[in-house]
């Protein structure tokens, strides 16, 4: 597509993060398409959650601009919500706390019932998509893909040190 509007970027402070989306919408940018967040638990300078913000200006829908808002979270902390600027954002939000345990601060559906459960089952414990989390199904049982190098019969040892695949816990975790 010749006539493609490539996607703006803007890196935030955490306590810019609302007055970002506040700005982006008197910009333009009135179309809030999504929220998410990826765990940089393993980032060397600010470990924490990289929350980021797709939002479109549907002003012109033959080029739309689009925007991407990007801020690093350091873990423990609490995040400003944006529900206030974008009601759409409430669903993603729930989901952001749900599956990574980001707390939004000014958090408002509508209903008053805050952040609750959107995806998991009733009782289900943890933060599946967090780096940490240990996937109870490669505890209990071998994991079922490739065998690691040198484990075939067809090959021989390479000398490589196994590796398991992640959210395989260690040997010493739970029942086997």
């Amino acid at each position: 597509m010749s006539d493609a509007v490539p996607v703006q970027r803007r890196e935030v402070e955490p306590r810019e993060w609302v007055a970002a989306a506040e700005a982006a919408r008197a910009e333009g940018f009135t179309f809030f398409d999504w929220l998410t967040a990826v765990d940089q638990a393993d980032a060397t300078d600010v470990p924490g959650l990289d929350v980021v913000c797709h939002l479109l200006d549907p002003s012109t829908p033959t080029a739309l601009r689009r925007l991407m808002i990007r801020t690093r979270v350091p873990d423990g902390a609490v995040l400003g919500s944006i529900t206030g600027v974008f009601r759409g954002a409430a669903w993603h939000e729930r989901e952001t706390h749900e599956m990574f345990g980001l707390a939004f601060d000014g958090f408002d559906d509508g209903t008053g019932r805050g952040l609750r459960p959107l995806l998991l089952p009733d009782g289900f414990e943890g933060t599946p998509l967090r780096k940490s989390f240990v996937l109870a199904a490669r505890a209990s049982k071998q994991w079922p893909g490739a065998k690691e190098p040198g484990e075939s019969e067809h090959s021989k040892p390479t000398g490589r040190r196994r590796v398991s695949a992640p959210g395989v816990p260690d040997p010493e975790w739970g029942p086997r």
